[in-house]
């Protein structure tokens, strides 16, 4: 809201009015009081990871991470509105990402129909099971270039992708940024 002020009153301050927060090494600033969660939540993915600052969202019922122009950041964890007879299924794929996965596959393993599996998907993840597939991939993918030193081509084979064109060029389209990019901005090591 007053970032227009900001960059007026401090001319020689870079100010980004299109994110949460920045992080700029030793100094995170966030836009407001919500985004200081973000910021914090931020922090503690920056130093112990993402499966601690899952945890710790889930306790605080916040979202992992918001997007606020800083697709970089986003988090993606299990649909929230997922049934238990349903959650089953998502554990399994997400257990099995390296497994080549269809609609139709997943479908006979949820006993359904293609359509019907569709459709009940979309109404309990709010997307459809390809993009939920996908999203899910980079995400992994995300996790094993914060903290492994994998090569690309190794963390596409584990993610599911195959190739890392696949890997590259979802991870661009979802997260914004190339693999490398993003290793070199959130690596444990970086």
């Amino acid at each position: 809201m007053h970032s227009a002020e900001l960059a007026e009153r401090y001319p020689t301050a870079i100010v980004d009015r299109n994110v949460l927060f920045v992080d700029d090494g030793d100094l995170v600033t966030s836009a407001g009081t919500a985004a200081g969660i973000d910021a914090s939540l931020h922090l503690v993915r920056r130093e112990l990871g993402s499966t601690v600052t899952n945890k710790i969202a889930r306790r605080m019922v916040v979202p992992p991470q918001r997007d606020g122009g800083q697709r970089q950041y986003i988090e993606q964890p299990i649909p929230t509105r997922c049934s238990e007879g349903f959650a089953p299924q998502l554990d399994w794929i997400l257990s099995n990402l390296d497994k080549p996965h269809t609609v139709a596959s997943m479908a006979r393993r949820a006993n359904m129909s293609a359509r019907t599996f569709a459709r009940r998907f979309v109404d309990e993840a709010g997307t459809t099971p390809m993009q939920w597939v996908t999203d899910q991939r980079v995400l992994y993918a995300r996790r094993m270039l914060e903290e492994t030193d994998l090569d690309v081509d190794r963390i596409a084979e584990r993610a599911g992708f195959g190739t890392a064109t696949l890997l590259r060029h979802h991870f661009r389209r979802i997260v914004g940024v190339t693999p490398s990019d993003y290793r070199r901005r959130f690596a444990r090591s970086a």
